[in-house]
């Protein structure tokens, strides 16, 4: 039985790290941890900021809101506090539709 190897992930991430994956500068991020009060990124002594796992997802969940749906930030933040899971879930349905899209539209070009 062939080995597999795991797909290792890190627990905490950079800002920089972050701000590169939405293609958003780092000053953004600062910004939404000040304006939402789900983001807590842990500090160490010289105040550089790690993200965990989930402070990525609460952060893609923001970046969902008020980047793609055009949301301000008091609609988004409104929102996220009346009922964040049934935001949450809609844009894990977005996301999964989405990834099926992209996995027909390369079956469709395969042909």
């Amino acid at each position: 039985m062939p080995y597999k190897e795991k797909k290792v992930e890190k627990l905490y991430y950079t800002i920089g790290e972050v701000s590169e994956m939405f293609k958003v500068n780092a000053s953004l991020i600062r910004f939404w941890e000040k304006e939402f009060d789900i983001i807590k990124p842990k500090k160490n002594k010289k105040g550089n900021r790690f993200f965990t796992q989930q402070d990525i997802d609460n952060i893609q969940l923001i970046y969902h809101l008020v980047k793609e749906r055009g949301l301000t930030l008091s609609g988004a933040r409104k929102k996220l506090r009346d009922n964040r899971e049934d935001t949450y879930n809609n844009y894990e349905v977005i996301k999964t539709l989405n990834q099926i899209k992209t996995m027909l539209l390369e079956i469709k070009d395969t042909l």
